[in-house]
């Protein structure tokens, strides 16, 4: 005769104080939540109980999505709690409610037939099968949007409950949710900072402030502690390729309003894109400075689509083109575009002359990118969507070497770094077709800091001088 265990959800467990609003959320069954949290606020452990109460209320299948599968056994599945000394999954799911733990599989059976299982954001393609009730993603911010995209339709048919939590990434797919989730009545939302939980001291976030700037610079050491511990989501990710430069721009002013001057040419750099997005970056050169006016960003259409684009930003904006700078891959003749090469055909829909960028390797191109910066100012408004791309472009990281490589991530920001590094690789030659300007016209251009007013003085009297005499 088997012995009866009474056992109590959540084991041993109470939420702190301010985790109590989301966990009263979950625990009264809301379908969808949304946490971000500050680094070490105990997002995971707010939903790993939350799995193991929700698995013995409604039978089913349970997922817990990392960003990448690999990191499920470190972070969760074998992961100590350095409070108790204890697994944080024999924390939440307790010997006496589990019938088997699958170690390869990082999966539990539970007695009542619920199941509950660790899995990766990177390979949702294999995310099919036994349909889940319940979806955890953790660091969604770090994770591929396409796998909720997949298992959305899933849990609307059987009317499941999903949940998020992370820190701040940049303003990408999590902060468009994030403020998606907060003017929605469907959703609980919060974002938790520091100043809100105290969970570290005054003293142990000034230190880890330290840190940070010793190991990154002043400028990208703090944004990454605003990042970490107030929930910023100006910060660029960990091994961005040009976070700290951003951060510079930003702390010069000059991500500012930059608008269209009269008078002098619109250059584009293009990251085409055959099977995903295709980047532009549309900017003017005055006085030595590089001034970033516009981004455009869509999926690949045909280059009658840009074309018109282009002739767009024209009627609305003034635009007048200089060239249009495009990768060095756009030269070959393509078999599925009649035989003709995408540089052919953009000539041929006259909007403006075409060049390829020079073939240079990826990293003269970051070299190039990082040294741009110093000269560039962009509009915030049009710019903005650009920028939270550069920030977050950044470099793999080995875990073998526990080091950044030279290797970059490709993903939803890598093709608008790239027409910033073709952007980089040819502003100087675009200078080639610049008006030559006079003291009086760099004014008039908005470069102050270059005007000698004695010249322009002089410059107004000797055409009041000319029109008398005439």
């Amino acid at each position: 005769m088997s012995k009866t265990i009474n056992i109590t959800l959540p084991y041993q467990w109470k939420p702190r104080d301010y985790q109590k609003p989301l966990w009263g959320s979950l625990r009264d069954g809301a379908r969808r939540s949304l946490s971000c949290w500050h680094r070490r606020s105990g997002k995971d452990d707010v939903y790993l109980h939350h799995n193991a109460c929700a698995a013995h209320e409604r039978v089913g299948n349970y997922w817990y999505l990392l960003p990448k599968y690999e990191q499920c056994r470190k972070a969760i599945w074998t992961a100590i709690n350095p409070h108790t000394g204890r697994k944080r999954i024999d924390e939440a799911f307790p010997e006496a409610i589990r019938k088997n733990t699958l170690q390869q599989e990082m999966k539990i059976e539970f007695h009542n037939g619920s199941t509950f299982q660790l899995m990766g954001s990177d390979n949702y393609d294999s995310l099919v099968g036994s349909p889940p009730v319940g979806l955890t993603f953790s660091e969604y911010a770090l994770s591929d949007p396409s796998s909720w995209g997949l298992l959305r339709p899933i849990l609307l048919e059987n009317n499941g409950w999903a949940a998020f939590n992370s820190t701040p990434r940049g303003k990408n797919h999590f902060y468009k949710m994030l403020q998606m989730a907060g003017k929605s009545d469907d959703w609980f939302s919060e974002v938790l900072t520091n100043k809100e939980t105290g969970v570290f001291t005054d003293a142990q976030l000034l230190n880890e402030l330290k840190e940070l700037q010793s190991e990154h610079g002043d400028a990208y050491g703090k944004a990454l502690w605003l990042q970490e511990y107030f929930c910023s989501f100006e910060a660029a990710l960990p091994g961005s390729v040009w976070g700290e430069s951003i951060a510079e721009v930003a702390l010069g002013g000059r991500i500012c309003e930059v608008g269209h001057t009269e008078g002098f040419p619109v250059f584009t750099s293009w990251d085409i894109g055959r099977s995903d997005s295709t980047s532009v970056w549309f900017y003017q050169v005055i006085a030595n400075e590089i001034r970033v006016i516009d981004f455009f960003e869509d999926n690949f259409k045909e280059i009658p689509f840009y074309a018109e684009m282009l002739r767009k930003k024209t009627a609305e904006f003034g635009y007048v083109y200089g060239c249009h700078w495009v990768p060095h891959d756009a030269i070959p003749k393509r078999m599925g575009m009649g035989g003709k090469s995408i540089l052919q055909q953009f000539i041929e829909e006259n909007v403006g002359d075409f060049a390829p960028v020079p073939n240079l390797s990826k990293e003269d191109g970051h070299q190039a990118g990082r040294a741009t910066f110093h000269k560039a100012y962009f509009d915030a408004e049009k710019c903005d969507e650009g920028l939270e791309h550069l920030k977050s472009y950044r470099r793999e990281y080995d875990q073998i070497k526990k080091d950044f490589s030279k290797d970059t991530v490709h993903d939803e920001h890598s093709h608008a770094a790239d027409s910033w590094r073709y952007l980089s690789l040819t502003w100087r030659r675009s200078t080639i077709q610049m008006p030559d300007l006079t003291q009086s016209q760099r004014f008039k251009a908005g470069n102050i800091r270059v005007v000698n007013f004695g010249e322009i003085k002089k410059a107004h009297f000797d055409r009041k001088r000319r029109e008398r005499e005439e």
